[in-house]
C-alpha cells in the first residue's frame, strides 16, 4: 500500500511538473518575434489610376472591405459604399477570437506611423511592424509589385477613423497554438512585378490564389491551424454561423468532377450571372456582394481557370445547413 501511494505521489508530482513546464513555455512565447525583409519597392503612388486599381482591388478581388469593417458597416459595405477601413470585425475561432484591424491612416489606432515598406512586409510576409507573427487570414504572399503598389496607395487616401479595436483574445489551445505552431507564411515562388489583366486562364489562377484566395476556402482547413488538409478547390471547409446558433456552411467542390463539382457544366455565362446574383444564403462566409461587383473580364478569368483544374471527386454534402 506504501508502494501504491508513494508511487501516485511521485506520478502526480511529475506530472505537475510537466503541465507547469509545459504552460511556463506556452505563456512566455506569446511575444515571439520573427524578422522577414522589407520590400524596398513599393512606395505609395499619388498617381489617380494607381489609386482607382488599388481601390477596385479592396473593394472587389481582394475584399478587403468585407474583413475590414466593423459590423455596423457591413450592409454599407455590401450595398457598394468604399468607406473607411476602421476595422473591428470579430473573428470567432475554436482558438479564439481575433479583430481585424484599422487600416485606416489614423496615427493612433491605425497605419498612419507604418511606412509602405511595414504593411509590404505584413501583406508579403505575415510579420507586423512589431515582429509578430500575423494569422494567415490575407491571401497577399504572391501579390505582384504592381498591385501591392496599388492597394498600400489607396489605403493612404481613405479619411482617417480613430478606432480602438479590442486585442486579438485567444483561449488556451490558441495560445498554444501561437506558441508552437503558428509562423509568418511568405512568398514560395518568385514575385511578379507586374500581371496584366486579361481573360485567360493563367490570370485567373493569379486573381483565384494570390489576390481573392478562393483557394484559401474552397480548400478543406484546419480552422484551429489553418492549414490546408484537403486538395485545391475541392472544398469541404465548414463555417460555424455566429448569426444562427448551429447553423454552418460547407464550401462547395469547385474542381471540374462531373458527378460533385458544383459548377460542372456550367457555361461562363452561367457562372457569371451566378456571382453577380450575390447572396442567397445570409451566413455564406463568402464575401458576394464584392465579388458581385468584379468586372466580366476578372469573372470570366478566373471560370476559365476553374476549368484547368483536375478534377477532384468529393461530395461535402449541402452547401447550408440549418440548426435546430
Amino acid at each position: 500500500m506504501k508502494t501504491i501511494k508513494k508511487l501516485l505521489k511521485w506520478t502526480f508530482i511529475v506530472l505537475f511538473l510537466l503541465i507547469g513546464g509545459l504552460l511556463v513555455s506556452i505563456y512566455s512565447m506569446q511575444n515571439k518575434k520573427y524578422d522577414a525583409p522589407y520590400p524596398d519597392n513599393i512606395h505609395a503612388s499619388k498617381d489617380s489610376a494607381i489609386i482607382a486599381r488599388g481601390e477596385y482591388l479592396v473593394y472587389g478581388p481582394a475584399h478587403c472591405g468585407n474583413c475590414h469593417s466593423p459590423i455596423k458597416h457591413q450592409q454599407r459595405i455590401n450595398a457598394g459604399e468604399h468607406l473607411p477601413l476602421e476595422g473591428g470585425l470579430p473573428f470567432e475561432l475554436p482558438i479564439g477570437n481575433i479583430y481585424s484591424p484599422n487600416i485606416t491612416p489614423d496615427e493612433a489606432t491605425g497605419i498612419g506611423k507604418l511606412s509602405d515598406a511595414e504593411l509590404a512586409r505584413a501583406f508579403r510576409y505575415g510579420v507586423g511592424h512589431d515582429g509578430r507573427a500575423l494569422f494567415d487570414f490575407m491571401p497577399f504572399q504572391h501579390l505582384s509589385n504592381e498591385d501591392m503598389t496599388a492597394i498600400v496607395s489607396y489605403l493612404r487616401t481613405q479619411k482617417p477613423v480613430r478606432s480602438e479595436i479590442p486585442k486579438t483574445d485567444l483561449n488556451l489551445l490558441g495560445k498554444a497554438l501561437k506558441a508552437f505552431m503558428i509562423k509568418p507564411v511568405g512568398p514560395s515562388r518568385a514575385i511578379p512585378d507586374k500581371v496584366v489583366p486579361d481573360t485567360t486562364a493563367a490570370y485567373g489562377d493569379y486573381l483565384a490564389n494570390s489576390v481573392a484566395n478562393c483557394r484559401g476556402c474552397h480548400t478543406e482547413r484546419d480552422l484551429k491551424t489553418g492549414a490546408y488538409i484537403g486538395l485545391p478547390f475541392a472544398g469541404g471547409t465548414k463555417f460555424e454561423s455566429s448569426m444562427e446558433k448551429g447553423s454552418y456552411c460547407v464550401t462547395p467542390n469547385l474542381t471540374p468532377d462531373p458527378k460533385t463539382g458544383r459548377i460542372y457544366g456550367w457555361s461562363q455565362q452561367t457562372f457569371i450571372e451566378r456571382i453577380r446574383k450575390g447572396r442567397a444564403v445570409k451566413i455564406s462566409e463568402m464575401p458576394w456582394e464584392l465579388f458581385s461587383r468584379m468586372d466580366n473580364n476578372d469573372l470570366k478569368a478566373i471560370y476559365n481557370y476553374l476549368q484547368t483544374l483536375p478534377p477532384v471527386q468529393k461530395d461535402n454534402g449541402p452547401t447550408y445547413v440549418k440548426g435546430i
